[in-house]
C-alpha cells in the first residue's frame, strides 16, 4: 500500500444548529432561514466573520440541485466555491470530511460545512420510479435474505430491523435490548434544548408502543425533521493566527467509507445495514488518531433504529461481536458507564433531518469537549467518536480532541443555548437594521 502524504492538522474552532423541530407544520421556516441561522452560530462561536469562509461544502438530500448554495447566499454574497453535496443520511458528515480534505491537503484555510433539511412528513420513499434505485441491489438482497420481506413496507425499518433479527437469531439478543436503546436515547433527549422530542418514557411505554417492523416500535425510531447545522473547519495557522486555541477541537482521524462487495455477497443482513462499511470507517479513524476505542469517552452514533446502534456498538469497537446485549445490561452505554453513547438523544429523539444529522453530531461532540453541554456534560473527556451513515451507501467515522485540554470556553458570549443565542441573534439583525445603508 502506498503511503500517504503528510497532511495539515485540522480544526473545528465554531459550530452551531437549530431546533430540529417535525416538518410541515404552519410557519415551519424555510431551508435559507434555517441554514443561515446554522452558520450565523457557528460564526458567533468562532468570533469570525462571513468573509473569512473560503470555501463551503453543503449538505442536503431533498431539494432541488445548488439548493446549498441558495442556503448560503442567506449568510453572503461572496462568489466563494460552494459544492453541494448529496451522501444520503451521511451528507452532513460527508461535508465535514469535504472541508477536512480542503484545509489537510492545503487547499484552503477556512472552509463552512454546513447541512439542512426541509422534509416531508411519514416515511422515507423512492422520489424516481422511472429509472434505477441507488438501493436496488440492497433491495434484491434483502428479498432473498429477509424471512419476510415486504416491499409495500417503508424500505428503511425492514432494512435495520432484518440486522437487528439477524443479530437476535445469532446471538440471543432480545427484543428488550433494543427497548432499552429507545429508552435511552429519549432520557437523554430530556436535557436537550435543541431536540425535537423531550418526553421521558418508561422502558415498558417503549416496548408497548405500536410496532413498526420486528423488534422495532415506533418509540425506537427516528422521526423526520426539519433543521440544520453548521461548523467553521480551519487549519492550524489560521486558528493560530485568530487566537482561538481554546476552543479549537482537532479532527484527528476521519474516514468516509462506501459499499464493498462483502455488503453483497456475505449473505448478511447486519452488513446490507452497513455493518461492514462502519467497521472499516471506525478502524481506519482510530489509527489515523493513534487511538482505541478504549480510549474514547462520548459517541454520537448514527441511530436511525435501534437496531442500528445495537450492532454499531460492535462495528465501531465499543463491545466485542455478539455481546452488545452484555454492553446494554451493563449500563456500558450511558452515563456512570464506560461510554455515553448518544448524549444529544440520537437521531431517535433529537430528530433526523438527514442533510443536518452530521453537522449536529459535530455541534454535541465539540460541546462536550469543550466543557459547554450543560445538564449533557460527559466528564473527564479526552476523545469523541463519530460515527454516520446513510445506505447506499457511505460511512464517516471521526474522531475529536480538544486542541487545549486545560481550557474551557474563553468567551462570555459562547454558550450553546440556542434561547440565548436566539436573543443575540434579535439584537444583532435590530442592529444591522438601524445601521445607515450605503448607497449604490
Amino acid at each position: 500500500m502506498q503511503q500517504k502524504k503528510q497532511q495539515n492538522r485540522v480544526f473545528v474552532v465554531g459550530c452551531g444548529m437549530t431546533k430540529f423541530i417535525k416538518p410541515g407544520k404552519p410557519g415551519n421556516p424555510d431551508y435559507p432561514l434555517m441554514c443561515k441561522q446554522a452558520v450565523s452560530r457557528a460564526l458567533r462561536d468562532a468570533n469570525l466573520t462571513f468573509d473569512s469562509i473560503e470555501a463551503a461544502a453543503v449538505g442536503f438530500v431533498y431539494g432541488d440541485s445548488t439548493s446549498g448554495n441558495r442556503a448560503i447566499y442567506e449568510s453572503g454574497l461572496q462568489g466563494i466555491p460552494i459544492y453541494n453535496v448529496n451522501n444520503n443520511c451521511a451528507t452532513g458528515s460527508t461535508a465535514i470530511h469535504m472541508a477536512h480534505q480542503m484545509i489537510a491537503g492545503g487547499l484552503k484555510d477556512c472552509v463552512l460545512a454546513a447541512g439542512f433539511e426541509k422534509m416531508e412528513k411519514g416515511s422515507l420513499g423512492q422520489k424516481f420510479n422511472d429509472r434505477t434505485s441507488p438501493l436496488d441491489m440492497i433491495i434484491t438482497q434483502q428479498s432473498q435474505l429477509g424471512d419476510s420481506y415486504d416491499p409495500k413496507l417503508p424500505f428503511a425499518p425492514v432494512i435495520f430491523g432484518n440486522a437487528g433479527i439477524e443479530h437476535m437469531k445469532k446471538y440471543g439478543t432480545k427484543e428488550e435490548h433494543f427497548h432499552k436503546i429507545g429508552y435511552k436515547n429519549h432520557l437523554h433527549s430530556v436535557n436537550n434544548p435543541y431536540s425535537q422530542f423531550k418526553d421521558k418514557y418508561t422502558l415498558e411505554q417503549i416496548s408497548k408502543a405500536p410496532k413498526v417492523y420486528g423488534p422495532l416500535t415506533k418509540l425506537c425510531c427516528c422521526p423526520t425533521s426539519d433543521g440544520a447545522g453548521a461548523a467553521i473547519i480551519v487549519s492550524e495557522e489560521f486558528m493560530k493566527k485568530h487566537k482561538l486555541e481554546d476552543q479549537a477541537v482537532e479532527i484527528k482521524g476521519i474516514s468516509l467509507t462506501t459499499d464493498s462487495q462483502k455488503t453483497f455477497n456475505s449473505k448478511s443482513l447486519m452488513n446490507l445495514a452497513g455493518f461492514e462499511m462502519a467497521q472499516r470507517a471506525a478502524k481506519e479513524a482510530y489509527q489515523q488518531a493513534g487511538i482505541t476505542a478504549n480510549d474514547v469517552g462520548v459517541v454520537e452514533l448514527h441511530d436511525c433504529f435501534a437496531a442500528n446502534e445495537l450492532v454499531t456498538y460492535e462495528a465501531i469497537g465499543l463491545c466485542p461481536e455478539g455481546k452488545a446485549a452484555e454492553f446494554i445490561d451493563s449500563g456500558n452505554n450511558t452515563y456512570g458507564g464506560k461510554y455515553v453513547v448518544n448524549p444529544s438523544g440520537g437521531l431517535i429523539s433529537k430528530g433526523h433531518p438527514l442533510g443536518a444529522t452530521g453537522l449536529a453530531q459535530l455541534c454535541e461532540l465539540s460541546w462536550q469537549l469543550r466543557g459547554m453541554a450543560q445538564k449533557r456534560q460527559v466528564p473527564n473527556l479526552k476523545y469523541a467518536f463519530q460515527h454516520n451513515l446513510g445506505l447506499g451507501g457511505a460511512c464517516v467515522c471521526v474522531v475529536y480532541s480538544k486542541y487545549n485540554q486545560n481550557k474551557g470556553w474563553s468567551r462570555p458570549d459562547q454558550t450553546s443555548d440556542p434561547e440565548i443565542l436566539e436573543k443575540m441573534e434579535e439584537q444583532e439583525n435590530l442592529e444591522n437594521k438601524n445601521k445607515p445603508q450605503p448607497r449604490l
